[in-house]
């Protein structure tokens, strides 16, 4: 199995490794630390397994699980994040992941998702089951879902009290694109500053 790992993170990169080359010995693997580097690798070589952090500088796994997908590439397509399921979970799946894992959970619950998306199957948590069933029903329409993946992105880095400046340094973007970002965010969601951000994302259970 040849397995691309991309996560900003070098610890965390060399743990998820050490984690599958424990399940699976014969395993051959690669590491990348952006989206960019991820589609550059993605282009010029053939991958069994597609293992995505979610936030990473300039194009987030969102973004590059979007990309493969739409060049054709039928890859098993793992998100690996930080984030909580109820946050990316539908969105990623809806995108053409093969499967979503928080990091939290991770470790045995990883080496089950991979076994079964090599088998060409869906690994859906029972988390993400859950969450899937409650879509079904009639809910109330939920403001945040109006939101694009970037969008979601950098609300959840300004309610971490971070600055424009820092976001834009972050994500490799320009401090006026992520101004952007932060102006239809608030248009979106009907808010005016940053705390009101802060308080939305508490209040809907984001954080």
């Amino acid at each position: 199995m040849k397995a691309l790992i991309a996560d900003d993170h070098p610890i965390v990169r060399k743990g998820i490794v050490q984690l599958l080359k424990d399940a699976f010995p014969k395993m051959i693997s690669e590491e990348v630390n952006s989206g960019i580097e991820a589609v550059k690798k993605i282009n010029q070589e053939k991958w069994d397994l597609i293992v995505l952090d979610i936030s990473m500088p300039g194009r987030n796994g969102i973004d590059v699980l979007k990309y493969a997908r739409n060049a054709g590439i039928k890859t098993p397509i793992l998100i690996l994040s930080m984030q909580a399921e109820e946050h990316y979970a539908l969105r990623t799946l809806k995108a053409g992941a093969s499967g979503y894992v928080s990091k939290e959970s991770a470790g045995d619950e990883l080496v089950e998702a991979v076994e079964r998306v090599m088998k060409g199957k869906k690994y859906i948590s029972p988390k993400v089951t859950e969450i899937l069933a409650e879509s079904l029903g009639e809910e109330p329409e939920i403001i945040h879902e109006k939101l694009s993946d970037r969008e979601m992105e950098v609300m959840m880095l300004i309610a971490a009290g971070k600055s424009v400046s820092d976001i834009a340094n972050e994500l490799n973007l320009s401090v006026s694109t992520v101004s952007t970002y932060r102006q239809r965010i608030l248009d979106k969601l009907h808010l005016h500053n940053n705390a009101e951000i802060l308080r939305y994302v508490f209040e809907n259970g984001l954080a």
